[in-house]
């Protein structure tokens, strides 16, 4: 019991304690930073100002952040569709990671921000482009990572087993799934950071709301108080996902992670 209740505090202290005490201190040098180099608020405002704005502006703010959160969960959940089924083609035949392979590095190449006006000319401006966005620049973590997660599973792992009488199907389904969760999570915990982006970035182009929406309205009117206040609400929905999912990580996949995480 004493070295569980040890475990539970060195846990809260690493996810916790010194994020938050980190967090402050950050937050400390930027507003001494900005009060002692006497930095104008149209460049860099103070952290103080920041928060007096976020206050003010809570109802536009609050609504924007709802309709950009929305893009991104809608937009993450097709993407891991989409990367669950590719990255199981790609893994599980390598006729298929040579046919699809090439095509997916390609496609990863290209810069996101080009498929915007592509997605306004075809949708219109509104939620489907940036949604659209989010998918495209979130699901290729997945991919490779179920992939290699699949491929992981050794060659004579594999002959024991089907010489046990199991079938192709028992293998992925008993084996190489439960061995890839690990890097299905780690790339889940990349791709939610990459939807904030795709939906901010298109938002910013091809919208009328949402935070990215926000923050070019109050930039174009040099409000830069407010255009922080878009960022840290970002950041703050950003964090609040990913140690979501890393908390379900921890409760799901408790036997592959190491003790001391």
């Amino acid at each position: 019991m004493t070295a569980k209740r040890r475990k539970k505090t060195v846990w809260l202290s690493s996810k916790f304690i010194l994020p938050s005490v980190t967090t402050v201190a950050f937050f400390i040098l930027w507003e001494t930073t900005t009060a002692v180099f006497e930095i104008p608020s149209f460049l860099v405002p103070a952290p103080s100002e920041v928060l007096v704005t976020t206050w003010v502006y809570r109802a536009p703010i609050w609504m924007h952040a709802y309709q950009t959160l929305f893009t991104t969960l809608v937009g993450l959940g097709v993407a891991v569709v989409i990367g669950i089924i590719l990255g199981v083609a790609i893994g599980s035949s390598q006729k298929m990671y040579e046919a699809l392979n090439p095509l997916l590095v390609g496609f990863n190449s290209i810069p996101k921000v080009a498929f915007v006006p592509v997605f306004v000319l075809w949708f219109g401006i509104g939620t489907v482009p940036a949604i659209l966005t989010a998918i495209v620049i979130s699901f290729f973590p997945i991919v490779v990572n179920v992939a290699a997660g699949l491929a992981t599973v050794e060659p004579e792992l594999r002959d024991v087993l089907r010489s046990l009488g199991a079938t192709r199907r028992d293998i992925l389904l008993k084996v190489g799934f439960p061995r890839s969760l690990p890097y299905f999570f780690a790339a889940l915990k990349i791709s939610v950071t990459l939807a904030f982006v795709g939906s901010v970035l298109s938002e910013t182009v091809a919208s009328n709301k949402g935070i990215g929406y926000l923050m070019m309205s109050a930039s174009t009117n040099l409000n830069m108080q407010l255009v922080f206040a878009g960022l840290i609400v970002t950041a703050v929905m950003g964090i609040a996902l990913y140690f979501a999912i890393d908390l379900f990580e921890r409760r799901l996949l408790h036997w592959a992670l190491r003790a001391n995480k």
